[in-house]
């Protein structure tokens, strides 16, 4: 499985898709979302409580999501919706 499923370009940091929202999937199933708002990336984590944050680009978010999930976890699928 890859991270940019369904994405548009996927070179370095400009992973970019026509997207609005991105799922987070990992083994356990989903762990999060991601929105494109007008003042960046909305990161939402499924089972946690907050507003969440928001990311200046769609990787920044991407390794949020990644980042909260625990020291040995692996990489979610982030799957465009």
């Amino acid at each position: 499985m890859t991270n940019n499923t369904m994405t548009n370009s996927t070179t370095g940091d400009s992973t970019t898709s026509d997207a609005g929202t991105w799922v987070a999937v990992g083994p356990a199933g989903a762990v999060g979302s991601i929105h494109r708002e007008p003042d960046g990336f909305h990161v939402e984590l499924f089972g946690r409580r907050g507003t969440g944050s928001v990311f200046p680009s769609l990787d920044s978010a991407k390794s949020a999501v990644h980042s909260a999930m625990g020291p040995l976890a692996d990489r979610p699928e982030f799957r465009a919706h």
